[in-house]
């Protein structure tokens, strides 16, 4: 495991551009030391289809980079309709488990799936998508999601946002580590770049 996983705080802050074309995302640990980056890579074909469909349907990659600007992770999501599925593989880009977006009225939930289709986690959010609580199958906190008050220029004026996940010291998995420090951005994705 990459040694970016091994830390149990994650700083995710969107990077804000003037003319965006992908997203971007500097990663820092609980003392506020870079440790890595999340990169949007967009195909021109990805860049042509974004003027037929709506940001909600798009499909997305995103590599988590460590501090070397390895690629040690990826997430990925095809076109969508109503709810979404988003693939994480590791750097080598073999598969390790998959988010699966639950329609539910009022709170955004995922259930994290392992490579073998068996349900390892679910995210739950509250009603305004800015906290979130991982909990194993036991129905045990593993982690958590929070987005954070970036000022009022920064909300108000950009979709750029800010993420702390913590992710349970007790979880040594290494997929499922992986997968938990990757939710902000697939959330992030989902619910806040419409």
């Amino acid at each position: 495991m990459d040694k970016f996983f091994s830390n149990n705080t994650f700083v995710i802050d969107e990077e804000i551009e003037a003319f965006k074309l992908s997203n971007a995302y500097k990663v820092y640990n609980d003392q506020g030391a870079e440790i890595g980056a999340i990169q949007e890579h967009k195909s021109f074909f990805h860049i042509l289809l974004g003027i037929f469909l709506p940001d909600s349907m798009m499909p997305f990659e995103l590599n988590i980079l460590n501090e070397d600007g390895k690629c040690i992770a990826q997430l990925k999501r095809g076109i969508t309709f109503f709810t979404s599925t988003i693939r994480v593989l590791d750097g080598n880009s073999s598969f390790l488990c998959v988010f699966k977006q639950r329609f539910t009225l009022l709170k955004t939930k995922f259930t994290l799936f392992d490579y073998k289709g068996k349900a390892i986690a679910t995210i739950q959010g509250d009603w305004k998508a800015w906290k979130f609580i991982i909990t194993d199958q036991a129905n045990q906190q593993i982690g958590t999601v929070n987005k954070q008050w970036n000022g009022i220029a920064k909300e108000f004026f950009t979709s750029a946002d800010k993420y702390i996940v913590k992710i349970d010291p007790q979880v040594t998995e290494e997929n499922k580590r992986m997968a938990i420090a990757s939710v902000a951005a697939a959330i992030d994705m989902i619910l806040k770049e419409k």
